[in-house]
């Protein structure tokens, strides 16, 4: 006995939450709007409207000329099917209850004149034009509800239809029960399979967007770490520069005290430890993030080759004229040192517009311009455009960011685009004030 009321248990359990699961999917008023179309907008609203007023004409004429139902019974039956599918537009699920709701009105009216001999041959219990309104009601509510509600609604419709003609029944009508239920299915059928393609198309794009951000995030990741690289070299550089200093400096003073010595081993020690983390850490990124064409773990002597300066700003632009093109240079304002950074960055965005040009506008010929004022440096590289169309290029497309990164990174900003008709145009402004600066920076240009 334990173990049948265990079984009769479970078995009320599962009925109660199926029951639940139904009053939650079908007993509900929740708006769930048509979205518009893509590419129409709102013109199947306005064709559902359009059908709407259709169907209520032709079930009117249907239920008062072949039904001999009086005006007000058809207009009450017809308003009640018809109004379904605008409801549906908006609310799918009160308006399956209001169709079904009219075709049992309707049913029951047209039963009472099937029994009593005055019409005969009338299609019961689903009216032609029933038929086609309950049809654009379950494809509108398919469209837009999860497919077990569908089901559901569809499992509804069926067992209303049972009722009255297989239980209920009537005298002398034409029987569209099988054929109802039948159209029915296919209506449901349809509608989530549309449904299940424009969520599939949302889905699509989603994740569509979703790779173009992990793309740019993983393209800014790999620009910024190639960056840190080579500042790295820099602040290497002068952590050597300062252990080196260091030890040599006791020796250029007579009879230094042992405090001098002291502080000055203190000094070397401290840059010689900073010397090896900084090492570690660009080990670590240069494992992380190598260098396009190269493997992280094969030695490369290039890669503690000092970083270029704009001292090596001829050698760049002889090398690209031997590569073909065209490339003149200008350089104004009192030339002065500048921070390592900035030089480095300067060398670089000029190399990177230089390549742009050799890559995307063969025939071109560029113009270099440098102008140094008290607050820092502009850099300047403008071509003429290509003269013939541009071969598929091979690059990462990683150039314009790249310089952009740099040109932030110092605190400067960066306009890249196009210029005097089909050239184009990269303006950057690196800040390098200098001990006596009293000029106003350069406000022109976006970051």
């Amino acid at each position: 006995m334990s173990r049948l009321n265990r079984v009769t248990d479970k078995g009320a359990g599962l009925v109660r939450r199926w029951l639940g699961v139904l009053r939650d999917d079908l007993l509900t008023a929740r708006a769930d709007p048509l979205p518009p179309s893509v590419w129409l907008r709102w013109v199947p609203h306005g064709f559902v409207c359009l059908a709407a007023v259709g169907i209520l004409l032709g079930d009117l004429n249907q239920l008062q000329g072949d039904g001999k139902l009086g005006p007000g019974h058809s207009l009450l039956v017809a308003v009640g099917q018809c109004g379904a599918i605008v409801l549906a537009l908006r609310r799918p699920v009160p308006a399956l209850w209001l169709s079904l709701t009219a075709t049992l009105a309707g049913a029951v009216l047209l039963r009472r004149m099937l029994m009593a001999g005055q019409i005969d041959g009338f299609p019961w219990p689903w009216p032609t034009w029933g038929i086609v309104a309950h049809l654009l009601v379950l494809l509108l509510l398919a469209l837009r509800v999860p497919t077990r509600v569908s089901v559901e609604a569809l499992a509804v419709t069926a067992l209303l239809t049972y009722v009255l003609q297989g239980l209920w029944g009537a005298w002398n009508y034409s029987s569209t029960g099988q054929t109802a239920v039948v159209l029915f299915a296919v209506a449901v059928v349809l509608g989530t399979a549309l449904r299940g393609r424009r969520e599939a198309r949302a889905e699509l794009g989603r994740q569509t967007t979703l790779t173009a951000e992990e793309r740019a995030r993983r393209t800014l990741l790999e620009e910024r770490g190639r960056i840190a690289r080579e500042l790295h070299d820099v602040v290497a550089h002068h952590m050597s520069v300062i252990s080196i200093q260091a030890q040599v400096a006791p020796h250029l003073v007579r009879d230094p005290s042992d405090e001098l010595k002291e502080n000055l081993a203190g000094i070397r020690q401290n840059a010689v430890e900073a010397l090896t983390e900084l090492r570690r850490v660009l080990d670590v990124l240069r494992s992380e993030h190598p260098a396009p064409g190269e493997r992280a773990d094969v030695p490369d002597t290039s890669r503690h080759a000092p970083q270029p300066t704009l001292d090596r700003l001829d050698s760049l632009v002889e090398n690209t004229r031997a590569a073909g093109l065209t490339v003149t240079t200008e350089i104004t304002g009192e030339r002065r040192p500048l921070p390592p950074g900035v030089e480095l960055s300067a060398y670089r965005i000029v190399q990177e517009a230089l390549s742009n040009v050799l890559r995307h506008a063969p025939g071109a010929t560029a113009h270099v311009a440098l102008a140094y004022d008290p607050r820092g440096l502009r850099v300047e590289v403008v071509d003429t455009g290509p003269t013939r169309e541009a071969p598929p290029s091979a690059g990462a497309g990683h150039g314009l960011l790249g310089m952009r990164e740099r040109a932030v990174m110092l605190g400067g900003r960066l306009t890249a685009g196009p210029w005097s008709g089909r050239g184009y145009k990269v303006d950057a402004y690196l800040p390098a004030p200098s001990p006596h600066a009293s000029a106003p920076s350069p406000q022109d240009g976006t970051a």
